[in-house]
């Protein structure tokens, strides 16, 4: 019994020492945007010029599935630097044989609250390589770097919204398709 007592003390006392001198903030996170991928723009098929649009034609089929961000107090905390990057998942097509790498184009939109102005689009190429025999691939962009005032209302009532960059006939499809 005395054993388990020591051993119970010894326990303690080598716990005691642990996070003592941590230091915790106490000031709130940074606040972040309203982030999401627009739904009409998530998937970008691409097929063989002037084939009929079935799976036999396409080259490649990629759809943005999700993103990676990070909100952080920047320049003695009067600004909200923030960090975006886009997921993808990239499957090379049936006419696609032989095809080695693509080239995604997307883009990120800031908007207002209601979704009613843009107020600042950049637009990015991300590059996708297929290693091997792989037909399938994840991919995750470079970050994009945004940068809003400080005050927590101006960056919470501003919406940043990811894309692939559609031609107007890739558009109607995806509308006519409806999310997958």
């Amino acid at each position: 019994m005395r054993r388990d007592v020591a051993m119970a003390l010894a326990a303690v006392a080598l716990l005691g020492g642990c996070g003592g001198n941590r230091s915790f903030s106490t000031s709130p996170p940074a606040p972040c945007p309203r982030i999401a991928i627009l739904a009409d723009g998530a998937d970008l098929t691409r097929y063989r010029p002037g084939a009929v649009q079935d799976l036999a034609a396409m080259t490649s089929d990629a759809r943005l599935i999700g993103f990676q961000a990070r909100c952080d107090y920047a320049d003695g905390r009067r600004s909200v630097a923030v960090a975006v990057s886009a997921v993808f998942d990239v499957e090379r097509g049936p006419a696609g044989t032989g095809q080695r790498s693509v080239l995604l184009p997307w883009f990120i939109a800031v908007t207002d609250s209601g979704d009613s102005q843009v107020i600042d689009r950049q637009e990015f190429t991300t590059p996708i390589a297929f290693e091997g025999n792989a037909n399938r691939v994840r991919v995750q962009s470079r970050p994009v770097a945004l940068n809003f005032p400080a005050d927590e209302r101006l960056v919470e009532n501003h919406n940043v919204r990811l894309s692939f960059e559609l031609t107007p006939q890739q558009l109607e499809t995806n509308r006519r398709r409806g999310a997958r």
